[in-house]
C-alpha cells in the first residue's frame, strides 16, 4: 500500500473514529447528568448532612464527567473538520484534546483502583445516619427521609427485612422494598452496577483516545508534508 493510499484509509478511520467519540461523549455527558441528578444519588445527596465527604464526590464525579464529555466532543469536531479541510491547527486541536481526555482517564482509573469503596463508604455512612435518628424518633424529618431512600431503592432497613417485624422501627419499612432486601445491599447492589458501567466507559475511552491521538498525529504529519487525500495540481487536457 503507497503512501497515498496510506493517508487515505487513515482519513476514512478517523472519520468514522471521530464519530464514535462524540457518541462516547454523549454516553458520558448522560452518565453525568444521571449521576448528578437521577434518583439514588440525588436522595443521598439531599439528606446528606452539611460537609459531608459524599456531597464533594458527588460534585467532583460531576465536573468531571462534563468536562469529558465536552473534551470528547470538542476533538470529535475538531479531528473531523481537520480531516475534511485537511488543516494541520484542527488536527493539533483535536490530538490535543484527546491526550487531555486520555491523561484524565488515567487519573480517573488509577482513583478507582486506590479507591474503589470511597463512594460506597460515604452512601452507606449517609443512611446510617439517617437510620440510626429515625430509628431513635429524634427527628420526624429524619423518618421522612429514611422512607424516601427505602422506597428510591426498593429497601428496608439494614438487616433482614423479616427481623424488623414487631419492632421498634417495622412502621419504617413500607413499600413494595419492605420485602425485597435490606438498604446496605440494596445500596450496594446499585453502586456495584453503576461502577461497571463507568468502568466500562472508562476503558472504551482510553483505547478510543490511544486510537485517535494515533491517527491525528499520523495525519498531522501528512498534512505538514503535503499529502492529501486528493490530488490537487495542475490538470492538462489533451487535445483529441
Amino acid at each position: 500500500m503507497g503512501p497515498w493510499s496510506r493517508v487515505r484509509v487513515a482519513k476514512c478511520q478517523l472519520l468514522v473514529t471521530s464519530f464514535f467519540v462524540l457518541l462516547l461523549g454523549l454516553l458520558v455527558a448522560s452518565m453525568a447528568v444521571l449521576t448528578y441528578l437521577g434518583a439514588h444519588f440525588a436522595i443521598i445527596g439531599r439528606v446528606s448532612p452539611g460537609g459531608s465527604p459524599y456531597k464533594a464526590v458527588h460534585r467532583w464525579a460531576f465536573f468531571t464527567g462534563i468536562s469529558l464529555a465536552g473534551l470528547l466532543i470538542l476533538g470529535a469536531v475538531l479531528s473531523a473538520a481537520a480531516t475534511v479541510r485537511e488543516a494541520g491547527g484542527l488536527m493539533a486541536g483535536g490530538f490535543l484534546c484527546f491526550a487531555l481526555v486520555f491523561c484524565v482517564l488515567v487519573q480517573v482509573a488509577f482513583w478507582r483502583h486506590h479507591n474503589p469503596t470511597q463512594v460506597e463508604d460515604a452512601m452507606l455512612d449517609t443512611y446510617d445516619l439517617v437510620y440510626d435518628q429515625a430509628v431513635k424518633g429524634s427527628s420526624g424529618t429524619r423518618q421522612q427521609e429514611l422512607i424516601a431512600i427505602q422506597d428510591t431503592f426498593l429497601c428496608c432497613g439494614k438487616g433482614s427485612p423479616s427481623s424488623l417485624q414487631g419492632s421498634a422501627d417495622a412502621d419504617l419499612c413500607q413499600g413494595e422494598g419492605a420485602s425485597v432486601q435490606d438498604c446496605l445491599q440494596g445500596i450496594k447492589s446499585f453502586l456495584r452496577t453503576h461502577g461497571h458501567v463507568a468502568s466500562t466507559l472508562t476503558s472504551i475511552g482510553l483505547a478510543s483516545m490511544v486510537y485517535a491521538m494515533l491517527l491525528s498525529s499520523f495525519l498531522w504529519f501528512a498534512i505538514r508534508s503535503g499529502r492529501s487525500m486528493d490530488r490537487k495540481g495542475t490538470y492538462v487536457l489533451s487535445p483529441h
